[in-house]
Order: C-alpha cells, then sequence, then structure tokens
C-alpha cells in the first residue's frame, strides 16, 4: 500500500449568584478529562505527514513510543504488527486497508482521516466497529466542546435562528468542508431533524430568499491557517456565533494521543467511539 502525498490529511468569569431554573449549564463532571499514564507503543500511519510529525513529537514528550512509523513504501502488514495500538492519519484512499489490518490483528485502531463519501464512510464504520475504535474529525478538546454547545444551542434556539457554519483552513488541505465542520452541520441536522438536502454549499447568482430550513457551509483556505470554525446562529434582531480558532497543531495531536490512550488504558469493547465519549461530553 502506498500513500500519495497530495491525498495525506492534514486537522472566563465566574459568579456567585445562582443560575435561573431552565438555564444551560456544563455539569463540572462533563468537563473534566481524565488521564493516564499507561505508556503506549503506537503504529503510526501518514508519520511523514504535518499531523503524522506532530503526533511524533506529541508522543515522546508525553512518553509513548512510535514503535512502527509508517508512510509511502513502507511494509503496513508489518507495521500493524509493532503497536499496541494503530493511528491513522495518512490518507482516505486506504482507510479501508488500514482497518482491515486493524480488525486482522486485533488491535484498536484511532482514525483523524478525512475526505470520504458518505456511502464509503458506512461502510467503513461497520467494519471499524469490529474493533475498539476511535474515529474524529477533529481531536481538538476545544473543538469537541463547541460540538455540545453547537447541539445544545441548536436545540433551544430552533428554525428561527437560520445556522450557518464557516471554516478556514491553510492552502494546502485537499478536502472541503472540513471533517469538523461536518461534523458541526450533522449536529445542526439532527437536531432540527433535517436531512442533508438542506445543506447550501456557498451561494451565488440570484439565490432568492434563504429558506426557512437552510443551513449554510461555506469553505475557506489560505496562508497557512490551522483551523477555524465558527457556527452562527442568526435571528431577526440578534446573532449568536460560536468559534474556534486553533493555532498549534499540537492540540490535535494531544487529543489524538488522549484517544488512543483511552482505548488501551480503559480497554474498551469493540465499536466506533467518537471525542464526545472519549472525553466524557456525552
Amino acid at each position: 500500500m502506498k500513500i500519495d502525498p497530495s491525498d495525506r490529511t492534514d486537522q472566563s468569569d465566574q459568579s456567585d449568584q445562582s443560575d435561573p431554573p431552565n438555564s444551560f449549564r456544563i455539569p463540572h463532571s462533563a468537563i473534566h478529562i481524565p488521564h493516564f499514564t499507561m505508556p503506549l507503543n503506537i503504529t503510526l500511519f501518514g508519520a511523514r505527514g504535518r499531523m503524522g510529525q506532530a503526533i511524533t513529537a506529541a508522543a515522546q514528550q508525553l512518553g509513548h513510543t512510535i514503535a512502527a512509523s509508517i508512510d509511502m513504501g513502507d511494509d503496513f502488514a508489518a507495521g500493524a504488527k509493532a503497536g499496541d495500538v494503530l493511528v491513522d492519519f495518512s490518507s482516505h484512499k486506504i482507510t479501508a486497508d488500514i482497518i482491515r489490518l486493524a480488525v486482522a490483528n486485533h488491535k484498536p485502531l484511532v482514525i483523524g482521516t478525512t475526505g470520504h463519501p458518505d456511502a464509503e464512510k458506512k461502510t467503513l464504520l461497520a467494519e471499524a466497529a469490529k474493533i475498539p475504535c476511535v474515529w474524529s474529525g477533529n481531536y481538538s478538546i476545544g473543538v469537541n466542546l463547541l460540538f455540545a454547545l453547537t447541539r445544545r444551542a441548536a436545540a433551544i434556539l430552533g428554525p428561527d435562528y437560520d445556522a450557518e457554519v464557516v471554516e478556514m483552513h491553510h492552502r494546502f488541505k485537499k478536502d472541503a468542508p472540513s471533517g469538523t465542520a461536518a461534523r458541526l452541520l450533522e449536529i445542526i441536522l439532527e437536531e432540527r431533524k433535517l436531512t442533508a438536502a438542506a445543506l447550501r454549499h456557498g451561494r451565488q447568482g440570484i439565490t432568492g430568499e434563504r429558506a426557512r430550513d437552510e443551513v449554510g457551509i461555506h469553505s475557506l483556505r489560505g496562508g497557512d491557517v490551522v483551523g477555524d470554525h465558527t457556527v452562527l446562529f442568526a435571528a431577526l434582531g440578534e446573532r449568536l456565533e460560536l468559534t474556534h480558532k486553533a493555532s498549534d497543531r499540537a492540540i490535535f495531536a494531544r487529543g489524538v494521543l488522549r484517544a488512543a490512550e483511552w482505548l488501551v488504558s480503559a480497554k474498551q469493547p469493540a465499536g466506533v467511539h467518537d471525542m464526545q465519549r472519549v472525553l466524557g461530553l456525552e
């Protein structure tokens, strides 16, 4: 198996007043992030990519070992046997092969690769469910809190608030929208009981008035932006914006390792999990 470099995936003020009875609060337990101390031996696919390099650096800082760094021309099968857990940030074109190796070797798997068509991803999820697996479009703790806040906002505000998602990434990113934006859109659609037919990817020309059940998505590319995501809920008279901006790829790498630790240290059963479960935000 070979990785085409052009296809590589590359991710406070408090008051002592009590809250109103129906106000929304994130429970303290929901933002407690468990820490694990077990050193891991990791097989890393896509090791020479941006995220691969960031994961390698973070693993060294946290006391983990990259048992096998796998990239173009390397022996994937041998590498899959080396680690306690497999981590994939290679290319969406070979995700199926890596899942098969994980299943064959009974190894837990962390997937961060994006860009899979919907039908293909459905098939891949079914296969990945045969082993303990974490699959997320974004491994940042802050972004996963954004997911939780977006779900709550979409449920409370309702269709009177027009929902739009804007994302921006570096000029080298190959897929659009980003995996994080795709997940934000899924959350809004789920809460509003809409289908993918409601999505509008940008607008051009005489589009007419905005439909009530429309959800907009806008992808910007330029420079070296690590990853910016904004969810807007706009009504007549007010607008709510939820924004996360990443400035260092290390935040994603640390989240990936947190997911790997969670899979191995907690001995999770077979099934596909997301970072919401890893972080206790569900």
